[in-house]
């Protein structure tokens, strides 16, 4: 048979390399900072561009699109070539697909450090990049699926199941997560509300880690670790039903994230059970991993590489066993709203994608440019640090998280609350102070890391193409009798793409459907009435400053949040929250019922100077709302916006909004001056204000009643 000789691109593979590098060190400074700021408020700097409401989505989003998905593609560049045997389809979408994914990353930052958010949380990005980012990922799957089109390999390896599996859920998640009315190019509201957004988000949220952190890194687990450890996947059995009964069970586990919330009780059930089931196919691929390792454990004691892949597989065993044990009732409601998630999140995130990165890079540089690592010392001591820096980080957390669970629900012989909330917020400065220690030495391990690269890339010669030869594919394939009954998808990536489609989108089919046509889920309050224009203004405001990501809107069903918030949250009473603001950690108290606690001169003095209000608290001050003028200029767009989304709004009102907004504004600035304070009425603290004193009180007193309907 002829063989036909045909060369890989290295030099995509090599870009998004030095990208992954990059943007570790960028993305865990963030987080650094994020993480000193927690007991340290002063390093807020009293800027609004540095706080940690702005700094925390920025760490976020750096860590999963920038490191980690740079780090994605780097893999799947490289070992998608090796095999299907053919260079990528076109170098130039090659090419449009880094600078695209970069330039992404970079209006990312800016936006976000300007305040420009969606307030949800993984996909707070605004409309006009959400429509680059499906732009982008077209380019990578027209690329990917060009290249298996003219592969020389008919079989399609386990690894390529994942990639398929990926770009089409991703791309569905993201299309469905992102429906959002624009109200200016940088301003946009949510098209689902309250309950509804909440099941979209999560449904989004939960399955972004699971089908852009895990299957995608799956892909790799199952290329790089038996290339490195020069062994076979151990079982092609157990790769078939991991992938299947992954992809599947997956997609349900979302609403695990609204255990005990206003969200109907039949959700949160799906949610719990199908993430139970989740442990057998997590598992199955963790034990296919590590088994393929057998008889190879002399090479994982000499490979720095096969170090780091072997601690990423086992941290995937853990964080997939705790999620399950997480989202069971009885643990959630100790865990949720804690520091605990922090910990399960990070055993991830560092583990899982880090190391398994950081085995890739350490495997794939030197080969790319043709010599040994510059350094094998240098590359154990970053393996040693940062395992050390994961321990430091997560065992804190675990610790403080449980710790505050505990405080928030103990009560006195006297049937009293025993803490107070800042009581918690004290006891958790020295773990917050340790878990920022262990993210330094994770961050000193990753510049550890790139040192040694660099070394090694300045002594190398780059192979910027590498040639290869097989024999063409052609003809129409014959089955044989010893086939197995998986080859039929396996060689046919179109069907596979359509199967995986069907696969994914039935748990969100299931799920979505009731909550947004039936009525009765989503039982509406009378009382509850749509946002004047100057508390839409503050609420805007306060997913600009990102309040959200340590404040909850949310009271759940416990005798102790009961006792300290005020009555539990109900579905009908967010009908009208585009996007919806239930959060999902509590560093500060939850909001849900704040409107009427305090007086306005209160919320003013503590935006201002927290500590003056609240003695030992770890929020930033924010001086620039006393001083920045209200942007009223959108409020007409906003209103108009919000009648499109189907709030009720009298017709014709957003000619009359602005009146109506000053009107309220200066009742505000009189209710100030009363105390003492003096203030402009076109302040964003005015329009802050207006809003915080809205939360809650459209159900306080008697207003509820036998009000749904």
């Amino acid at each position: 048979m002829e063989l036909q000789k045909f060369q890989y691109d290295n030099k995509i593979v090599k870009m998004f390399a030095y990208a992954t590098m990059l943007w570790s060190v960028v993305g865990m400074l963030a987080g650094l900072l994020a993480a000193i700021q927690m007991y340290l408020p002063e390093a807020n700097l009293n800027l609004p561009y540095t706080t940690f409401g702005r700094v925390r989505p920025i760490h976020t989003n750096a860590i999963i699109f920038a490191f980690v998905g740079n780090g994605i593609f780097m893999g799947v560049y490289y070992s998608l070539q090796r095999l299907l045997k053919a260079r990528m389809f076109s170098d130039f979408l090659s090419k449009l697909h880094f600078w695209g994914w970069q330039l992404i990353i970079v209006l990312a930052a800016i936006t976000l450090v300007l305040g420009y958010s969606t307030g949800k949380e993984y996909a707070e990005l605004e409309w006009p990049i959400d429509i680059l980012i499906a732009l982008v990922w077209v380019v990578f799957g027209w690329n990917m699926f060009g290249t298996i089109i003219k592969r020389r390999e008919r079989h399609l390896y386990v690894a390529i199941w994942f990639y398929i599996a990926t770009f089409i859920t991703v791309a569905m998640l993201h299309i469905v997560n992102s429906i959002e009315i624009p109200v200016s190019f940088w301003k946009s509201y949510s098209w689902y509300a309250g309950v509804q957004d909440a099941l979209v988000q999560w449904w989004y949220g939960h399955n972004a880690v699971a089908f852009f952190l895990t299957t995608p890194y799956l892909g790799l687990m199952y290329y790089f670790l038996p290339k490195i450890a020069q062994r076979p996947v151990y079982s092609y059995r157990l790769s078939i039903i991991h992938f299947w009964a992954l992809i599947f069970l997956y997609i349900w586990a979302g609403p695990h994230h609204l255990l005990y919330t206003s969200t109907p009780d039949w959700a949160q059930s799906l949610g719990v059970v199908f993430s139970v089931m989740l442990i057998a196919p997590s598992w199955g691929g963790m034990i296919n991993g590590l088994l393929t390792l057998r008889g190879a454990w002399d090479k994982v004691r000499d490979n720095v590489g096969l170090k780091f892949l072997v601690v990423a597989v086992t941290a995937y065993g853990m964080a997939t066993f705790e999620g399950p044990m997480l989202s069971l009732k009885a643990v959630n409601k100790i865990s949720h709203f804690t520091d605990w998630t922090i910990a399960h999140v990070h055993v991830g995130a560092l583990g899982w994608n880090g190391f398994l990165t950081f085995g890739i890079l350490y495997w794939l540089i030197p080969r790319l440019f043709q010599t040994k690592l510059y350094s094998e010392k240098m590359a154990n001591q970053h393996f040693w640090i940062g395992t050390l820096g994961i321990v430091l980080y997560a065992v804190p957390m675990y610790w403080a998280g449980f710790m505050q669970s505990s405080m928030w629900k103990d009560f006195t012989d006297e049937g009293q609350l025993k803490y107070q909330f800042m009581d918690t917020v004290t006891y958790m400065r020295p773990f917050y102070i340790a878990r920022s220690i262990g993210g330094l030495l994770f961050l000193i391990g990753t510049i550890m890391m790139i040192v040694n690269l660099i070394k090694t890339i300045k002594v190398g010669s780059f192979l910027e193409v590498e040639s290869d030869e097989a024999p063409a594919l052609s003809g129409e394939y014959k089955s044989h009798a010893t086939d197995h009954w998986h080859r039929w998808i396996e060689r046919k990536p179109i069907q596979m793409l359509i199967v995986s489609l069907v696969v994914v989108a039935i748990g969100g089919i299931i799920e979505f459907v009731p909550a947004f046509l039936v009525k009765s889920n989503i039982p509406t309050i009378q009382s509850v009435k749509p946002y004047t224009p100057l508390e839409l203004h503050g609420r805007d405001i306060y997913i600009r400053e990102g309040c959200y990501t340590c404040h909850s809107q949310m009271v759940r069903p416990f005798r102790d949040e009961v006792a300290r918030y005020g009555e539990y949250s109900k579905a009908g009473e967010f009908v009208y929250d585009h996007p919806f603001q239930w959060g999902s950690k509590r560093t500060g108290p939850d909001l849900a019922r704040l409107g009427g606690k305090y007086p306005d001169s209160w919320h003013f003095n503590h935006m201002y100077e927290p500590n003056s209000m609240a003695p030992g608290s770890i929020m930033p001050r924010y001086p620039w709302l006393i001083e920045d003028q209200l942007n009223a200029n959108n409020t007409m767009a906003k209103i108009k916006a919000m009648i499109r989304l189907g709030v009720p709004y009298p017709e014709g009102y957003e000619n009359k909004a602005l009146a109506d907004m000053e009107t309220q504004a200066k009742e505000i600035t009189s209710s100030l001056k009363k105390d003492g304070i003096e203030t402009l009425p076109d302040r964003e603290i005015v329009a802050l204000i207006a809003y915080l004193q809205r939360l809650g009180k459209d159900i306080k007193s008697n207003n509820l009643k036998a009000e749904v309907k």
